[in-house]
C-alpha cells in the first residue's frame, strides 16, 4: 500500500535538505525563491500536504527547549547551559543544546534543525553576524524565543532581551580599584565595536570620566592568550596602570598567571578584576575578584520567564536586565 508523503518525500524529491522543506513550511524569507519554487513544485509532484495544526500541535507539546550557546569552550556559558538545563528539567522539560562556535552559518543550520524538531521554545546567546537573516529565520518559527547576554539589535515582543546588568557591574568594578587608591586604571578585552564589548566597558569609562581619568583601553580576544599579553603590553606602553577591569574572567585569569611568571604583584603592584565570577575564580593563585552575575540565579530567571510564555502565553518585558555584585578576593587586594 502507497503511504502518504512525509517531509522527507519532498526533501528527497527537491533534493534538498529536510531542513529547507521545514523553512519553505513556514514561510521563511531564508529560503532563496528558487529553491522554494523547486521545494513547492516537489510537493505537488508527489502530492504532499501540510498538516500545519498537527505541526503547531506538536510545537506547543513537544516538551523540549531548544538552547543556542555561542561559545561553550567558556566556562561561563558551560555554567549557565548547565544550571539552565537543571531548572527546565525541573519543570518535565529537556534541553537540546547547540554550540555555535561563534559561526553565525552554524548558528542558522542549528535553529532549523531545532524548529524543525518542533521545540516548545528557543533562547539564544547568539553568535554575531547575518543578523537580519538570523532573525527572520527566528521570526518564520514562531516560536517563544528569549535572546540572552547578547541581542541581535530586535528588543521587541518578539525577541525579548534578557541580560545581567553589565553597564552597572563595570561601574561596581572601576569605583572599587579608585577606592582601594588606583590612579590609572586599564580596561583589557573583548572584540572592538561589539555592543556586548560596548556595554561591560561603558559603566568603566563612565565613572573615569566622572572623576576626570583618561581611560587605557586595550581590545581583543576574550581569552587567557590575550590576558597574559597583556602583561608585557602593559610594562611596555602604560607603566603607570596600577589597576585592570577585564572583560571577562578568562582574561583575568590570564593576567593572573602572566603576573606569576614575570614577578608582577597581582593585588599589589596590580589590582586586577574580572567580569562573570565563574567558579575558577576562587580557586585561582591568588584568588580572582570579579562581577558576579549570580549564574544559577540568571538562569532560573530565564527559564521562568519563557516557561510562562510557553504555558500561559505571559511575553516577558522587551528588556530584563539583572543584578550583578562585585565579590572581591586576593587580586585586587582583598
Amino acid at each position: 500500500m502507497r503511504h502518504r508523503p512525509t517531509i522527507l518525500d519532498v526533501a528527497k524529491q527537491a533534493g534538498v535538505s529536510k531542513s529547507t522543506v521545514s523553512l519553505v513550511l513556514q514561510s521563511s524569507p531564508a529560503v532563496k525563491e528558487t529553491t522554494r519554487d523547486a521545494v513547492r513544485q516537489a510537493m505537488a509532484d508527489i502530492g504532499y500536504v501540510y498538516n500545519r495544526s498537527a505541526a503547531t500541535l506538536r510545537s506547543a507539546s513537544s516538551g523540549l527547549i531548544g538552547l543556542v550557546i555561542n561559545d561553550l569552550r567558556n566556562p561561563f556559558f558551560a555554567e549557565f547551559a548547565t544550571s539552565f538545563q537543571m531548572e527546565l528539567a525541573n519543570h518535565g522539560f529537556a534541553t537540546v543544546l547547540a554550540n555555535t562556535d561563534e559561526d553565525d552559518v552554524l548558528q542558522s543550520r542549528m535553529i532549523s534543525s531545532l524548529v524543525e524538531h518542533g521545540v516548545s521554545g528557543i533562547v539564544i546567546s547568539p553568535a554575531y553576524g547575518n543578523e537580519k537573516d538570523t532573525l527572520a529565520m527566528l521570526d518564520a518559527a514562531v516560536t517563544p524565543t528569549l535572546q540572552v547576554f547578547r541581542s541581535l539589535g530586535a528588543l521587541d515582543d518578539r525577541f525579548p532581551f534578557i541580560a545581567p546588568d553589565f553597564r552597572h557591574g563595570g561601574s561596581l568594578a572601576a569605583e572599587h580599584l579608585l577606592d582601594l587608591g588606583c590612579k590609572r586604571i586599564a580596561f583589557l578585552g573583548g572584540l572592538n565595536g561589539r555592543p556586548v564589548t560596548q556595554e561591560r566597558m561603558s559603566g568603566y569609562l563612565a565613572v573615569l570620566e566622572k572623576r576626570g581619568i583618561a581611560p587605557v583601553v586595550l581590545t581583543g580576544e576574550a581569552t587567557r592568550q590575550f590576558g597574559k599579553a597583556m602583561i608585557a603590553k602593559l610594562a611596555a606602553d602604560f607603566p603607570d596602570v596600577d589597576g585592570v577591569i577585564c572583560f571577562n574572567d578568562l582574561v583575568a585569569l590570564g593576567v593572573l598567571s602572566a603576573g606569576a611568571e614575570t614577578g608582577v604583584r597581582i593585588g599589589q603592584d596590580l589590582r586586577v578584576v574580572g567580569f562573570d565570577d565563574i567558579e575558577d575564580c576562587k580557586d585561582s593563585y591568588p584568588s580572582l575578584s570579579s562581577i558576579s552575575c549570580n549564574i544559577p540565579d540568571f538562569a532560573t530567571i530565564t527559564a521562568k520567564h519563557l516557561l510562562a510564555w510557553i504555558k500561559d502565553g505571559t511575553r516577558p518585558a522587551d528588556s530584563t536586565r539583572t543584578a550583578v555584585k562585585l565579590v572581591q578576593r586576593v587580586s585586587s587586594g582583598g
